[in-house]
């Protein structure tokens, strides 16, 4: 983790990508400032938790669904979004667990989702060039000049909707909502009508029985809470360094740095530069990591990165998280799973099947297709069975809403139907039937690995 010469603000001396353009350097300082003094978004000791158990993960005895949108929003915020993204990440975990027979580590993209890399520092329309959208906590959707300057108060209000969020979720996970007895009340009613509704309901159906046997050998299911309560953890692509270093603080318990404004920080294809801020920054707080690995990754810079963000080889410290496309899965990973096991780094493997396929619609929607999401992890299950490595998670981009932004899925969405509801601030999600279709081709695939 941390070395002798780092430091919450050591990053500062390494070249930042994709950063905002800050108008007024005294104004964000101000901001961030006032961030420091606020209260940790969450704690060492939960972090340290959730390192415990993607350990197991590692160690091919769990499996990581890490899942939510691509951005979120200060316009759509409401308990009730809130509640139905939960409500889709608990029925695909409760269907790889009962399907597959592997416990499920949930880690959501939530309560801190506010910052996206672009592949582009500005936009035109129309002949009109503007800085582009950088997410929610730096500037506004809306095409105009005064709508796309960054502002650092957009980092505090970031900070405050997280904190309602995470309350939110803490109230739902452990306040009842997400006991074992309540399966049935999470399949949303426009998901129960389609093929995986119904399948999902003769899972839960299945689930009922199982607790009534239990009951009926005379097992007390008030005795075992992981029945009534879940854990979901918070994840989200540590992108805006100054919030991030505001919100590091040093544990009482073990003098270590943790970046408290989640519990899991991952790293982006854009900013895994081994000299680079995103990298120094990450190296040395003691949160579990993820790094995405795009299809231009070769095993000698994967290998670096393990080496800079997990040199003590900690379990379930480091997540590698590839996105390759479809097409380039198989072939690309494999090379680079035989490296680093061969070099004994005990990495968890997961597979972001999203941004390696997306393209434009006629319509000039940016989409995906539910096919070659599924066929890239088909891909990412076959590599690792050719190598023998565990392949230990998805990572998806979803929404509980009824959208029409990712084409296909059992109940298809069509290219005609992308303008019905495409509610996006920025890369196209899975709706709520997609998404359980998704979890049930990964909980056949888990039964073959």
């Amino acid at each position: 983790m941390s070395t002798t010469t780092w430091t919450p603000s050591s990053w500062r001396r390494r070249p930042a990508g994709q950063q905002p353009d800050w108008p007024d350097a005294a104004d964000l300082e101000r901001v961030l400032k006032t961030i420091g003094t606020l209260p940790p978004l969450v704690f060492a000791g939960e972090a340290r938790e959730l390192t415990n158990q993607l350990a197991r993960v590692a160690d091919g005895r769990a499996f990581l669904l890490q899942a939510g949108d691509c951005a979120e929003s200060f316009d759509a915020f409401a308990a009730d979004p809130i509640r139905d993204k939960l409500k889709v990440i608990l029925q695909m975990a409760v269907v790889l667990t009962y399907s597959a027979g592997v416990p499920v580590i949930k880690v959501g993209r939530i309560a801190g989702q506010f910052a996206k890399p672009r592949s582009s520092p500005t936009e035109t329309v129309g002949g009109v060039e503007l800085p582009s959208f950088r997410g929610h906590m730096v500037n506004d959707p809306g095409f105009s000049e005064s709508s796309r300057i960054p502002d650092p108060d957009r980092l505090l209000a970031a900070y405050h909707q997280s904190a309602s969020t995470l309350n939110l979720l803490r109230a739902f996970t452990k306040g009842g909502f997400a006991d074992l007895g309540r399966v049935h009340s999470w399949n949303q009613e426009f998901v129960a009508s389609s093929p995986a509704g119904k399948r999902y309901e003769e899972l839960a159906a299945g689930i009922d029985r199982a607790l009534r046997f239990m009951e009926a050998c005379g097992i007390d299911a008030g005795e075992h809470p992981q029945l009534h309560e879940a854990d979901m953890w918070t994840s989200h692509e540590a992108l805006i360094l100054g919030y991030e270093e505001a919100l590091t603080r040093q544990d009482s318990l073990t003098g270590d740095w943790y970046d408290c404004s989640a519990h899991m920080l991952w790293i982006g294809e854009r900013t895994r530069q081994l000299d680079g801020a995103h990298v120094e920054f990450l190296s040395g707080v003691g949160n579990p990591l993820g790094c995405k690995v795009g299809p231009t990754a070769t095993p000698d810079e994967v290998l670096e990165i393990c080496e800079r963000l997990n040199p003590d080889r900690i379990p379930g410290r480091l997540t590698l998280i590839s996105r390759m496309g479809a097409a380039n899965v198989e072939a690309g990973l494999r090379p680079i799973l035989r490296a680093v096991t061969d070099a004994g780094h005990p990495v968890v493997w997961a597979c972001d099947p999203m941004h390696g396929n997306t393209f434009t619609s006629e319509s000039g929607h940016k989409t995906r297709h539910l096919e070659d999401v599924l066929a890239e992890i088909s891909g990412f299950f076959a590599a690792h069975r050719a190598e023998g490595t565990w392949p230990g998670g998805v990572h998806i981009e979803l929404t509980g809403d009824d959208v029409t932004e990712c084409l296909g899925g059992s109940t298809e969405v069509l290219a005609d139907h992308l303008d019905t509801r495409y509610e996006t601030v920025c890369d196209p999600r899975l709706n709520g039937r997609q998404s359980l279709d998704l979890a049930f081709r990964v909980s056949e695939l888990l039964r073959e690995s």
